[in-house]
């Protein structure tokens, strides 16, 4: 009697690191064991394992939340937060409504409007709580933030892991990533994670419309996400699915549309205070640009930047489209869309610790090994620390802190680790054999398992002969 088929992958017969670590967890899976036929024995163990890292970094920032994140203490503990010093900072302590009203400055809040009212509604449920608890209301609001930002981290990872259906397991790689446990409560940046991932989970299950409304959501809750939409654009000319591209496309429009409108008509000045603030902004910590001045190689002139960034993104996504275009088969959408956010983050102004989890759910689906994984979570370690320990002296005369040219190196070292990835990912698109979701043995011709109507789809426009 021959063995029934594995409803999904495993994680022990499939990656190298896991299954020379299996010893230590009993072996691998045996002939015999009983694993279920569905994805809700790897979600239930996927929720647990989230719920545990998460904790592991809360725990992390305890050391801080006893002294209301004091620094320098904050940068030498590694556990330094955005969310609490904003309660007061952008007025919710005073219970001003963002957008709508300035804060005390004359300033609005430099968020999208979607994280701007995660945050408004989470100083709403500080209020009554700060009486309850009795501690500082910057204390509440933060851990009110991280109990909300729980879900959408839960929600991630379930998304990531349904994606394919066959590999749910892949969804650990993003609960246990190291900087996703060090860094997912600096920020709310897992607020449009959690719409990205359920936007790409909808179109793999060739949902065009929900997954556009999902992906609009992400938009105005951090701008990043609508770079996705040039990787949809490139597969859909590649494979000539138009009608998807489109339809995906009015729904990120559309979800855009009814979240930002009404903030527009009510106070044009505060709305848009977001991308002037952004256009504005010059060289700041974690860039390339900043690297160079640290590294006293080159300063690159403030009126120049904004040229200099854009041009350098642009010509990077002309390379990834020439390679979409020219790619012997035509390359699998997550690859697509880690690539062009991979170009973003390392041409941009500013490269915040936070911005690894941008890319933590696309190089999952883009490329789940574990092997490459951690080399390029290393390096992001070594940056995650690099930024806090040179913080800690910045701008304060003789203080004992890590060496402008010393954070240079480490933004470096990021840089090439983020590239070493990015490599991997271009190595299986011009070797489509050697891709580890296409090659698990799902089907014999199996193409792009999480790429909706993309998968099996024929070539309709290429840069090579066929």
């Amino acid at each position: 009697m021959t063995r029934a088929r594995d409803p999904y992958v495993l994680p022990s017969s499939d990656d190298p690191v896991v299954a020379a670590s299996t010893p230590v967890l009993g072996g691998p899976t045996g002939r015999w064991a009983r694993l279920g036929r569905g994805a809700g024995r790897p979600v239930a163990v996927l929720v647990l394992l989230s719920t545990l890292a998460y904790l592991v970094g809360y725990v992390i920032d305890l050391s801080c939340r006893a002294d209301g994140w004091a620094s320098p203490a904050r940068y030498e503990h590694l556990c330094y937060t955005d969310i609490a010093p904003l309660y007061a900072l952008r007025g919710f302590a005073d219970g001003l409504v963002p957008y709508v009203q300035a804060m005390p400055d004359g300033q609005h809040l430099e968020y999208p409007v979607l994280t701007g009212m995660f945050m408004w509604v989470a100083a709403i449920i500080t209020v009554p709580l700060t009486g309850l608890a009795g501690i500082d209301a910057g204390t509440v609001f933060f851990d009110v933030n991280v109990a909300l930002l729980f879900l959408a981290f839960v929600a991630t990872v379930v998304a990531t892991a349904l994606t394919v259906r066959r590999r749910p397991w892949d969804g650990a790689m993003v609960a246990l990533a190291p900087t996703m446990i060090l860094g997912a409560t600096i920020n709310w940046d897992l607020l449009p994670l959690a719409f990205i991932g359920f936007a790409l989970l909808a179109w793999s299950r060739r949902h065009p419309f929900a997954a556009g409304l999902l992906l609009g959501l992400a938009v105005a809750a951090k701008f990043y996400p609508v770079l996705l939409l040039a990787g949809f654009l490139l597969l859909s000319l590649r494979s000539g699915r138009w009608r998807a591209f489109g339809t995906l496309l009015g729904g990120t429009a559309l979800a855009w549309l009814v979240v930002n409108v009404p903030f527009m008509m009510t106070n044009a000045e505060g709305w848009s205070y977001f991308y002037r603030f952004s256009s504005e902004r010059g060289e700041d910590f974690g860039s390339i640009f900043f690297a160079l001045s640290q590294a006293q190689i080159a300063q690159v002139p403030p009126d120049s930047l904004n040229m200099l960034a854009t041009g350098l993104f642009i010509l990077l996504c002309i390379g990834i489209a020439v390679l979409v275009l020219a790619a012997p088969r035509r390359p699998r959408l997550a690859a697509v869309l880690f690539l062009i956010v991979v170009a973003f983050v390392l041409t941009n102004k500013v490269y915040s610790p936070q911005y690894s989890l941008w890319l933590i759910p696309l190089a999952v689906l883009a490329r789940p090994r574990w092997n490459g994984f951690l080399v390029w979570q290393a390096g992001e370690v070594v940056y995650f620390v690099a930024i806090w320990w040179f913080l800690a002296g910045y701008g304060i005369e003789g203080a004992q802190a890590l060496p402008g040219p010393a954070y240079a190196a480490a933004i470096l070292v990021r840089v090439l680790a983020t590239l070493y990835l990015a490599a991997l990912v271009v190595q299986d698109m011009l070797v489509p054999d050697d891709d580890p979701v296409r090659s698990d043995g799902e089907r014999e011709d199996a193409d792009d398992p999480g790429g909706g109507v993309y998968d099996g789809a024929p070539d309709r426009f290429t840069l090579t002969r066929s």
